[in-house]
């Protein structure tokens, strides 16, 4: 929902940066990236909240950074953009499972189940319309949209998911009804997106 405004004030944001490692690949800052991640979802585990929260924020600085250096390079590629893809859902599974693992109640484990399932179908629901929008002639305009393939919008898209893992990191007691409130919000998402691809897709 976010997204078209969040992203040109991203790229506005890390120009400087991306101007600074210009000759770094931007394939190995994706990669790098992975690594906050990864310790963000331990910290949270160990329940050193204030660590994760900034592996996050890290995390999300990186995933934004190889974007805007590959773009200034002139040398964005479709591998970059998938591997940029299959790091960023990686990262989303695992944070919410390390938060689980430290504060573990059956509530929290349905929580995150839910919340997980909702993942699973919300990526299909966006990728599988993007590879049909993209046969059709109707991808992404990298200048517009600053992406490898359309992503068709909706209630939650980035923006709105670096929000609540900040809200999931803050607030860890109150991590079921958090993801619960979240998951909803992505099945609202799915169901939008339903609506909009029947009338797009039957014309």
């Amino acid at each position: 929902m976010l997204d078209s405004v969040t992203r040109r004030i991203k790229e506005a944001a890390l120009d400087p940066i991306a101007n600074v490692l210009s000759e770094v690949n931007p394939n190995a800052i994706t990669l790098s990236s992975l690594v906050p991640g990864i310790l963000c979802a331990w910290f949270a585990y160990q329940g050193m909240m204030g660590w994760a929260i900034a592996m996050w924020a890290l995390n999300r600085i990186l995933d934004g950074l190889d974007g805007t250096i590959a773009r200034l390079k002139g040398s964005q590629t479709d591998f970059g953009g998938y591997l940029d893809i299959l790091i960023d859902f990686t990262v989303y599974a695992i944070i919410p499972i390390g938060i689980v693992l430290g504060r573990q109640s059956m509530f929290n484990w349905t929580a995150l189940v839910f919340l997980l399932g909702s993942f699973y179908v919300n990526g299909a629901s966006w990728m599988y319309l993007s590879s049909i929008l993209e046969k059709r002639g109707a991808g992404a305009t990298p200048s517009a949209e600053f992406t490898s393939v359309t992503m068709p919008t909706g209630i939650i898209e980035g923006t709105e998911t670096v929000i609540a893992y900040f809200l999931f990191l803050i607030f860890p007691t109150q991590i079921g009804i958090l993801f619960i409130l979240f998951g909803s919000l992505v099945v609202l998402t799915i169901g939008q997106r339903l609506i909009w691809a029947k009338s797009a897709l039957t014309r």
